[in-house]
């Protein structure tokens, strides 16, 4: 884990700082739902201004011009199960004009696998009309409804971004080949147990206004060529980070004065230092000086429609270890939809009769598929694993297919950053015993009438009772930590008498908390975190056992994280927003011999570390690559950058301030 990728970005000034020893004993808190009535909504589609109080981390990555044009996009979501409830959850946070959900079903048991916001006393009634107040109170600025009946092309007509869960391959290729048509974005994404997939389809000219997100680059020239191919040098102290296809600008060129915000000119690279920009014969010659920019130009991206599309696949690979994996998913869930269709049901975990009818279709859909999807030969055993995922249902499988369509759709709408070209396919088997020594059985894998039904049909009966008496500790209750509680109560982690969760969190909740940490509504800003979050979780599955504590971690508090603690627990889950932190609970995993799950989010960026006692590297065993510095010469002699003038004025306010009291300081010690 990156020590510079962090879940926040600063730490909270010390006044902010809850110093008490509290303990709150969450499990006789009240469950009772959400009222259904509506909350009070601003349409921020009409709204020239953005609450810039509560987005101000969302600005950082997407900036105002997109965050605007979201502002006026009407967003449709189809299917509130946990995959259609994440991705709602996802958009409405994020401030979209309008969100509209659709489903025509009723709340059942297996529906709490995964969807945080249903509750026992919810089943039977239908699920658009009880989740929809649930996301209202999400975001005041996004008004959401809800429909119940089936969709049309008149209703669906409405919206600029359709999205599809939970739907059948006829009703995708419909509203798919509809909307393209009439240059409506859609996105379709599902999960099966370990398998997801996403498809996109944002039309035939679809613009993509920043590729990456990143802030131009910037380098100072030493030399232009006049030539017909014109070579520009940089300054040798840092490669330039350019790549052939980019586009760049001049400024403060002394003799070559027509490079001087110029149209930006297309480049390509010839080495570390060095790139042509095309024909400088015209110009003057070059005398010296002169910074070169990159600029971020607007680039149009054509999509098929969904029927094409399955006939001719692109691909987004999301592990090179499975370089075969997409196309074999993209017969095999065209398979499923067929065998649900002709069956009439999904087919049963664990069995060998239902898997062996799947693998016999993929094999009928293979031989007549065109040949851009064919496959030279159809893998028996991984269609035989996604028939018996098909019925599961997986909270963090929701959680990660849910989040990167939340993104597509903010993608959609903003045009900001490369979107998914256009299949994506995902598979994480490696849940399973990679040696098969699992022996998991279609009776171990059999519903129980349970709310973890879902998850029995993947990894069986004893895992989730394992998963129950585990005793956890979870540090950081912010926007990783909020996601944590809520993946750990909706699996069970803690929910049997013997299983035991701990939150910590010393910090107290702002208004732009709300915007990511969903946990939190507006009346509990300058509440605790851990203390609202642990409430939150528990009432999405009463039987979690949660204990809420308001500590910072650390030798001031090992009175309290002392050998008892440590060494009654299964493991350790790190939600931190300082490299400190997470090096401490590491030394503590690593004394203890406790698992640690570490990490954390910049922007778009993220990533996860598993450390596993005596089979992996802990968190301290690597560190970040330096951070990039300034060259002396140029600090004192040359500074040409805002970055250069702040190095240089804390340099000699240490030399002013702080060296000479530290000096003065080690002679008297």
């Amino acid at each position: 884990m990156s020590s510079s990728v962090t879940e926040e970005h600063c730490s909270e000034p010390p006044s902010k700082k809850l110093k008490v020893q509290t303990e709150v004993d969450t499990n006789n808190a009240t469950n009772n739902s959400l009222p259904t009535t509506s909350v009070e909504m601003s349409k921020n589609g009409d709204q020239t201004e953005i609450d810039e109080g509560l987005y101000s981390r969302q600005l950082y990555v997407l900036g105002h011009d997109a965050m605007k044009r979201m502002g006026r996009s009407d967003v449709l979501i189809s299917g509130m199960k946990g995959l259609g409830i994440e991705i709602a959850k996802n958009v409405v946070l994020s401030g979209v004009k309008s969100v509209t959900i659709h489903d025509e079903g009723l709340v059942c048991m297996a529906d709490l696998s995964s969807q945080f916001f249903l509750r026992k006393e919810d089943i039977g009634k239908k699920r658009a009309e009880v989740t929809s107040p649930h996301l209202a109170e999400l975001n005041s600025y996004v008004p959401v409804s809800h429909h119940t009946t089936a969709l049309n092309e008149a209703f669906v007509s409405n919206f600029q971004v359709v999205v599809l869960t939970n739907s059948s391959l006829d009703t995708q290729l419909a509203l798919g080949e509809f909307c393209h048509s009439k240059g409506i974005h859609i996105i379709v994404a599902d999960t099966r147990g370990l398998f997801g997939q996403i498809f996109c389809d944002f039309g035939k000219d679809f613009v993509v206004v920043d590729t990456t997100g990143e802030q131009p680059i910037s380098n100072m020239v030493s030399s232009v060529t006049k030539d017909k191919d014109g070579i520009v040098m940089c300054l040798d102290e840092t490669r330039h980070g350019l790549e052939s296809g980019d586009y760049v600008t001049f400024a403060e060129v002394q003799g070559m004065v027509e490079l001087n915000q110029c149209q930006p000119r297309k480049i390509k690279v010839l080495g570390p230092y060095s790139f042509s920009i095309g024909d400088t014969t015209s110009m003057s010659d070059y005398t010296r000086g002169g910074i070169v920019t990159q600029v971020k130009m607007p680039t149009k991206v054509s999509f098929k429609s969904i029927k094409k599309s399955l006939e001719e696949p692109e691909f987004l690979l999301t592990d090179f270890g499975k370089f075969d994996r997409p196309g074999q998913l993209h017969i095999g869930f065209q398979a499923l939809h067929e065998f649900i269709k002709t069956k009439g049901a999904v087919p049963r975990p664990r069995n060998k009769e239902d898997a062996a009818a799947m693998v016999a279709i993929a094999k009928e859909i293979n031989n007549k598929a065109a040949e851009g999807a064919k496959q030279e030969s159809v893998d028996e055993s991984l269609i035989t694993q996604l028939s018996y995922n098909a019925t599961g249902d997986i909270c963090p499988m929701q959680a990660f297919i849910g989040g990167a369509t939340a993104q597509e759709v903010l993608k959609a709408c903003s045009g900001k950053f490369n979107p998914i070209k256009q299949w994506m396919y995902f598979d994480a088997l490696e849940c399973h015993q990679e040696d098969g020594t699992d022996h998991l059985t279609e009776q171990e894998c059999q519903p129980k009438g349970s709310r973890y039904d879902g998850q029995i049909a993947v990894f069986g009966d004893s895992f989730q009772r394992k998963l129950e008496s585990l005793k956890y500790f979870i540090v950081g209750a912010g926007a990783i930590g909020c996601e944590l509680l809520k993946s750990f109560s909706m699996v069970g982690v803690g929910c049997s008498p013997e299983g035991r969760v701990t939150v910590t969190d010393m910090d107290i909740i702002e208004k732009s908390n709300l915007n990511r940490q969903f946990l939190f509504r507006p009346h509990d800003v300058s509440k605790p975190k851990s203390d609202c979050a642990a409430n939150a979780a528990k009432k999405m599955n009463p039987s979690f056992n949660i204990i809420s504590h308001l500590n910072r971690v650390g030798p001031e508090t090992e009175h309290i994280y002392n050998d008892d603690f440590f060494e009654s627990l299964d493991g350790v889950a790190n939600a931190l927003d300082n490299v400190d932190a997470r090096l401490y609970m590491d030394r503590r995993c690593v004394f203890y011999r406790k698992s640690l799950l570490e990490s954390g989010t910049l922007g778009t960026k993220g990533n996860v570390q598993v450390v596993l006692p005596s089979l992996t590297e802990s968190y301290a065993s690597s560190q970040d690559p330096p951070e990039k510095s300034i060259p002396i010469c140029t600090l004192k002699n040359f500074p040409n950058a805002i970055e250069h003038t702040l190095q240089w004025a804390r340099d000699e306010f240490e030399g002013l301030f702080k060296n000479p009291y530290d000096n003065a300081l080690m002679y008297i010690t």
